[in-house]
């Protein structure tokens, strides 16, 4: 099989890496990649926005499954112009993508399915946005509607940062045209678990779980970020509240998608709070979470590329997954400075010496190769350095020797990746 991966992250190397590995595969593209994917794929530089091009490419070289690992081409209907193009495409079309391009959108179609989540109000209006946060009192979750890059969520403490955050969001517009719109949501409390089901339009196979750590200092302080970490399984989240899961929100909502013509293929992202009265819905994604996707990549033991075909073929319900008896702990290397201003183009040594450590597997996010061979950094978050263990304190432990092992002065990371569980 001829295959396209679209994205240039550390989820799209996970993907890549595991991909690799399949018997099926003949040749394995990825646009437009990056330094640690060029390892396992051919790069080309396309971009993954640019829909036009990624469909020629596709049809040109003659690709038989186009696999999209980021949420801004799906919302912009890449898997639609890969269909009519007749080009095979793991991902949702561009009205099931709505699940994330549109909070909204999300709360109208859970309650319509009867998923449990937590109390909302939808405005478009920053001073009656105000005033509602004002009558219910924090703490309050205020949401950007559309896209944001995992940044267009505050959590907010008090009534003055909420309306800090409406200010930010709906007046000067620091997600653009995303924050024209926001949610206003209760405040859950519990412990947050990211699920993953393969979905095929009638059929979802669960695919596992992680806890990620979105805030980007120790103890869980400072800004939300894209994800600063994860650990994969999470002990919260046992094989009963996996089955409530799938039987209150995913089929529930799986069903209501293809009622109403819109069936979701690809993966489900359900982010929960696991409350004291079971598990409540947070937001979905369409897509694997970065850095939950390297954490579950590295404990599958079934072939992938078979289960993506499944999923895009609605034969999921004749299949199934194995996995490795092992816990994964990932922990994301990012640029001084992030998630706000920080340089880019420093160089990184040492991922040769990481990866000689037992169960390790480098990922890499934002990096690039230059002319002379030296890695350096591109990005905000740039390496996910993974491992693996018998258990979570050894999984821990092998990544933070890994971490210990790479010589970037300019990088930095949480060092804490696990401590809820352990």
């Amino acid at each position: 099989m001829k295959v396209l991966v679209v994205g240039g992250g550390g989820r799209e190397h996970a993907l890549c890496w595991a991909i690799a590995a399949s018997p099926l595969l003949d040749t394995l593209w990825c646009a437009p990649g990056n330094a640690g994917i060029a390892e396992v794929a051919e790069c080309v530089p396309i971009d993954s926005l640019d829909i036009t091009g990624l469909v020629g490419f596709a049809t040109e070289r003659g690709v038989d499954l186009v696999v999209v690992g980021g949420e801004p081409p799906l919302v912009a209907g890449l898997a639609d112009a890969c269909a009519a193009a007749g080009v095979k495409c793991f991902g949702p079309s561009q009205a099931a993508a709505r699940l994330e391009g549109s909070k909204a959108f999300t709360r109208e179609v859970a309650d319509a399915a009867g998923a449990p989540g937590a109390r909302w109000q939808q405005f478009n209006d920053p001073a009656a946005a105000k005033a509602y946060i004002g009558d219910e009192g924090a703490p309050i979750v205020v949401k950007a509607d559309g896209l944001a890059a995992g940044k267009g969520v505050v959590v907010a403490a008090t009534v003055a940062e909420a309306e800090a955050a409406i200010a930010d969001i709906m007046e000067s517009r620091i997600h653009g045209d995303s924050g024209a719109t926001v949610l206003i949501e209760e405040c859950l409390v519990g412990q947050e678990v990211s699920f993953f089901a393969l979905c095929d339009g009638t059929t979802a196979l669960p695919l596992g779980a992680a806890q990620d750590h979105k805030r980007v200092g120790d103890g869980d302080t400072g800004p939300n970020t894209g994800g600063m970490g994860a650990y994969s399984p999470p002990p919260v989240f046992t094989d009963a509240l996996r089955d409530e899961v799938m039987a209150r929100i995913v089929n529930p909502v799986l069903a209501e998608m293809a009622k109403r013509g819109t069936p979701f293929r690809g993966v489900l992202f359900v982010g929960l709070m696991i409350t004291a009265d079971g598990p409540r819905l947070i937001e979905f994604n369409v897509r694997f979470g970065d850095p939950e996707c390297q954490a579950l990549m590295v404990r599958l033991r079934s072939d992938l590329l078979p289960a993506l075909l499944a999923a895009c073929d609605g034969e999921l319900a004749k299949f199934g997954l194995r996995w490795e008896p092992v816990h994964s702990l990932v922990v994301v290397m990012a640029a001084r400075g992030y998630p706000g201003a920080y340089g880019k183009g420093t160089e990184i040594r040492g991922l040769e010496r990481a990866a000689q450590i037992p169960g390790v597997q480098v990922f890499h996010a934002g990096t690039a190769r230059r002319d002379d061979g030296a890695l350096v950094a591109t990005g905000g978050r740039v390496l996910g350095v993974t491992a693996t263990g018998g258990s979570l304190a050894e999984a821990q432990a092998a990544a933070y020797a890994a971490v210990d092992a790479i010589d970037w002065p300019e990088g930095f990371c949480r060092r804490d990746i696990g401590w809820r569980a352990l």
